[in-house]
């Protein structure tokens, strides 16, 4: 397939990166790469999605994956997977005779191995540069889900409607699911049995990156899971922070033992940012060495730092947050050349156990398996985010009163913009449209 074929496909069929921030997945696509990585590492504590599609899907996956690496004319290609997914890895090995140029690389048992700067060291020893994406280093990177929606939009010429969603924690009956986007978290908890604790805290995505929400909140393209916790679950307060109380406690307790930097993965890999600088900068208000603060621009917040790594409980991810923001707020930008130091030899020694961060979060009782199932109820109303994907939002293409059908493009951007397309995941009738969402309900039979 020429390339410029297939961007249009992925572009019109409204592909996005399946979580994180949602890039288009069409304006990864670059022939100056010469590797293609599929990630599913998954390294989050409690999300099993990636796995469980692998599993089910892996032929699928793979043709799709062998789509994209001849439209950018590659022939290294790698499945990015933790040997622990035992079944999926086996339906990967059961299919490799078929595919050219696809092979598996084993990543270890690490947060955060999904991290996809992490995941590139790991499967080809190269480093992307400070503030860089993967294509510095010829790499693109998908997860597998997303490759998932290139098969159905390449092969059965169907759009993204659907998004697959681990609802875990406190429910009756952990389980992945298959839904139209825009159903409700709150319809995800019924159809999971409901919770088992009364006024649960609602986590969209995974225990260290997620966010906390509510239950009105809705399935877009990059969910993956929705955690129930308790309110005083040692996750949420992390994820509740109180500014300047926690500035308080870092100027008060931090005792310089470097352990946040230590195990920092992006500071293992030799970017410039190192927790450690900027909380003994930070506290002591120290302005003659800018080199800390600017470091936080490299932080991906995986916080292993605040949620891990500090032995005094203290915050540094949340107080780096909380710079980063104000830098970008006064237009203070990545350098285009940052430091890049070597590879730490004691990286090796240092890399997170996901077993261990599953027990230091208090969530080891909560990792039982959350059955893959695409059928259950059928829902009736859906409000479809028109932002789903970094870029610019959908706009707009039916009005209050229209009449849809199942897979209708409803939104989309400008072809100049970065964005993709939107489509209706249900035969239904427009209730309201505004600048945020677009509204169905579902016709009857």
């Amino acid at each position: 397939m020429e390339l410029s074929r297939l961007i249009e496909i992925l572009r019109n069929n409204g592909i996005v990166g399946c979580g994180g921030a949602g890039f288009p997945s069409h304006a990864k696509l670059n022939k100056s790469a010469d590797t293609v990585i599929l990630n599913c590492a998954e390294c989050e504590p409690l999300l099993k999605l990636h796995r469980q599609v692998m599993e089910k899907y892996a032929y699928e996956i793979m043709t799709a994956l062998e789509d994209v690496a001849d439209a950018l004319e590659v022939s290294n290609v790698i499945i990015a997977i933790k040997q622990s997914y035992g079944r999926a890895v086996e339906a990967i090995t059961a299919n490799l005779s078929s595919f050219r140029h696809i092979k598996i690389g084993l990543l270890p048992e690490i947060y955060p191995a999904g991290d996809e700067v992490v995941t590139i060291y790991e499967t080809t020893g190269r480093v992307v540069p400070p503030g860089s994406i993967p294509i510095a280093v010829g790499c693109v990177v998908y997860n597998v889900e997303t490759m998932l929606n290139i098969y159905n939009a390449i092969h059965a010429d169907t759009p993204v409607t659907e998004k697959f969603v681990t609802v875990c924690g406190e429910v009756r009956n952990p389980v992945t699911l298959k839904v139209p986007l825009g159903v409700t978290f709150a319809e995800l908890v019924e159809a999971a049995g409901g919770a088992t604790i009364e006024n649960p805290v609602y986590l969209c995505g995974g225990p260290m990156m997620g966010t906390l929400t509510g239950p009105d909140g809705v399935v877009t393209k990059t969910t993956s899971s929705i955690i129930l916790l308790p309110d005083n679950s040692y996750v949420v307060t992390h994820h509740r922070p109180n500014i300047k109380l926690q500035f308080r406690r870092a100027k008060a307790v931090c005792c310089n033992c470097h352990m946040c930097s230590d195990l920092c993965p992006r500071h293992l890999l030799g970017e410039p940012i190192s927790p450690a600088d900027f909380m003994t900068a930070g506290v002591s208000l120290r302005s003659d060495n800018v080199k800390p603060f600017l470091g936080t621009l490299y932080c991906c917040g995986c916080g292993v730092c605040e949620m891990y790594a500090c032995p005094q409980g203290l915050s540094p991810k949340t107080l780096i947050n909380e710079y980063k923001a104000g830098l970008r707020k006064h237009g203070v930008a990545m350098a285009g050349q940052a430091e890049l130091k070597p590879v730490s030899a004691t990286r090796p020694h240092r890399m997170l156990s996901k077993e261990r961060l599953t027990a230091r979060l208090g969530l080891s009782r909560y990792d039982i398996p959350a059955p893959l199932t695409e059928t259950g109820t059928k829902y009736t109303r859906l409000r479809l985010k028109l932002s789903q994907h970094i870029g610019v939002p959908c706009v707009p293409s039916v009005k209050a009163g229209d009449e849809v059908t199942k897979n209708q493009l409803i939104a989309a951007t400008p072809a100049t913009s970065l964005g993709v397309a939107l489509h209706s995941p249900i035969d239904g009738t427009v209730e309201s449209v505004t600048d945020k969402e677009i509204v169905i309900t579902a016709r009857r039979q």
